[in-house]
């Protein structure tokens, strides 16, 4: 048993033509906040401490839909959801609809920490947010130039599209109720070498979405969860992540099955998501760490206490 930590900046149609403009920064955040987490671990903090701490570095970087990231709705704001759980004792904390507060996972962790609910979303959130003090910025400083670039290839393509989906031509049919593509966010898992697990995941959504809508980052069960026996934080397309509860049926296959973390994860990954819409990374108690998706690729990284460490996008792929 030892420690483990994985982490992820989103999953979608990733072409392998990534200019390195756009792939470099992204592979450099990746590493820096893997680092962070690695220290974090090992000067004793505890996993819920370690996600969080991960997760905030990655809302904080404008190259990830999440925070500073955000992609934009229809009507060209922010709304932007986080989660963290705890595995041992299951509590839990969700929001969404965030459109001022700097770090939604912090905020995520407050819910389950000072109140008796587990999800605050929309104006109650924001409310609860002034109310405990978290920074609190103008919304335009989480919208980019990119992401504003991004909503108007999407609403010229009359399409809700994912954060990674490349430009597409303008077309005059109706927009896919499921996006036309993958979409990112960013997320952490981790476990000490007691076996106490967490996880963390925090995102802005989809590019064009409606304004309102809730993807599978703040339901327990589907885009995270955690329990005695594995921590998950899933990425790719909310509503089919939703319906594969993709986080919670990890954990079943594991605890009523028995399967090993990889056995569950590739299971569920391969088996209930349908192809090319999501991925995840997680963590078993053991101290095993797995990072499988379906899509083409996955901004994802890890490391574990016997001194293996991954930074990867594409499948049997290291970034340099």
């Amino acid at each position: 048993m030892g420690w483990a930590i994985a982490l992820h900046g989103g999953a979608g149609d990733i072409p392998r033509s990534l200019p390195p403009e756009r792939r470099q920064p992204r592979e450099a955040a990746l590493r820096h906040c893997l680092q962070i987490g690695v220290a974090a671990i090992k000067a004793g903090r505890s996993p819920l401490d370690v996600v969080e701490l991960v997760v905030r570095e990655l809302e904080d970087n404008p190259h990830f839909n999440a925070g500073r990231g955000s992609v934009l709705t229809s009507n060209g704001t922010v709304e932007m959801e986080a989660c963290i759980m705890d595995g041992n004792t299951k509590l839990c904390g969700a929001v969404s609809g965030l459109s001022t507060v700097k770090n939604a996972v912090s905020l995520a962790r407050l819910v389950m920490e000072k109140t008796p609910h587990i999800y605050l979303g929309f104006d109650g959130a924001e409310a609860f947010a002034r109310d405990q003090g978290v920074e609190i910025v103008d919304s335009s400083h989480l919208i980019t130039p990119e992401n504003i670039e991004r909503l108007k290839q999407a609403k010229e393509a009359n399409r809700v599209q994912i954060d990674y989906t490349q430009p597409i031509n303008k077309v005059e049919e109706a927009p896919l109720p499921n996006g036309d593509s993958q979409l990112g966010t960013v997320g952490c898992v981790a476990v000490d070498g007691n076996g106490n697990l967490a996880t963390a995941t925090s995102t802005g959504g989809l590019v064009n979405k409606m304004v309102g809508r809730i993807g599978d980052t703040p339901i327990i069960g589907a885009g995270t969860y955690a329990n005695k026996f594995c921590a998950i934080s899933a990425t790719g397309r909310g509503e089919s992540i939703i319906r594969a509860t993709v986080g919670r049926d990890v954990a079943a296959l594991m605890e009523y099955k028995g399967l090993s973390l990889k056995e569950a994860s590739t299971y569920v990954i391969e088996e209930c998501a349908p192809s090319g819409t999501a991925g995840l990374v997680a963590v078993s108690a053991a101290g095993e760490v797995v990072m499988p998706f379906n899509t083409v690729g996955m901004f994802r990284a890890c490391a574990t206490e016997d001194g293996y460490t991954e930074v990867a996008i594409w499948p049997n792929e290291l970034c340099d």
